[in-house]
């Protein structure tokens, strides 16, 4: 009995590994589609399929599973700039002049342009121009070439010895330059600095006038107190004579009596 039972168990073993042997296996899988761009200096456009089959045979069933792989570059090359547009140079290192250049460029797609000019330096020239008069033995000429300057003019104000007038110098300069301060180099900043030094004088002159009034003010009244000290020293000495009367009068009664 036993016996027939352990063949039924192993029969009923075997026919279960047969069955899971037997059951159809399905594969099955999607397309899978990478697409990668690049950019670089050039244009390319790569692309490409792949397909690969794998066929299983199992007790007479047949597993088929297809994958298939496409790739796709694109790469968009930068465009191409156009050149640049140079500025172009000017050098007055080696030569006696007394000017200044100035340039500029520009560029874009496609266009660029550069223009470039040099501008005179008129302090240099009077520099030059006031060297060239000394040479020459002018120098009443030369400084008053550079009294053209309104540094300088104001330089020669502050040291006492204001720039030559038509001929004048010294006092007699300085004289004219105020009666036609007009002509000045420095006229805008001269009448800055006479409306500022105008206003500060009228402070300084209200400040001095409130300060007079204070002292008026205080000497009136010790003046005051001073009448008032001799006014109740002569009440005093008032109340002392009457005093001293009716003490005499007193006197004079007592001996009578």
């Amino acid at each position: 009995m036993k016996k027939i039972i352990k063949n039924n168990l192993l029969l009923a073993f075997i026919l279960s590994f047969i069955l899971i042997l037997s059951v159809p296996a399905w594969g099955d899988s999607t397309n899978d589609t990478n697409n990668q761009t690049n950019t670089s200096g050039s244009n390319t456009n790569i692309t490409g399929g792949y397909t690969a089959t794998t066929t299983n045979n199992n007790d007479g069933q047949t597993n088929t599973t297809t994958n298939t792989t496409t790739n796709t570059t694109t790469s968009n090359g930068s465009s191409i700039p156009v050149n640049s547009a140079n500025s172009p140079s000017y050098s007055s290192m080696s030569q006696d002049v007394c000017s200044m250049g100035v340039s500029g460029s520009l560029s874009t797609l496609g266009f660029g342009a550069s223009v470039g000019k040099h501008i005179r330096d008129l302090n240099c020239e009077r520099i030059k121009l006031s060297k060239v008069l000394y040479d020459y033995g002018m120098k009443v000429a030369a400084v008053s070439i550079l009294c053209q300057d309104e540094r300088v003019f104001e330089a020669m104000q502050m040291a006492g010895t204001p720039c030559p007038f038509e001929g004048k110098i010294g006092k007699e300069a300085l004289a004219q330059w105020n009666k036609y301060d007009i002509e000045r180099p420095d006229y805008e900043t001269y009448i800055t600095k006479l409306e500022s030094r105008s206003q500060i004088d009228k402070e300084l002159e209200e400040i001095a006038r409130q300060e007079e009034a204070k002292r008026l003010a205080e000497e009136k009244a010790r003046k005051e107190a001073e009448l008032e000290t001799l006014k109740a020293q002569e009440e005093l000495d008032n109340i002392i004579i009457e005093t001293d009367l009716e003490t005499k009068e007193q006197r004079i009664i007592n001996i009578h009596n």
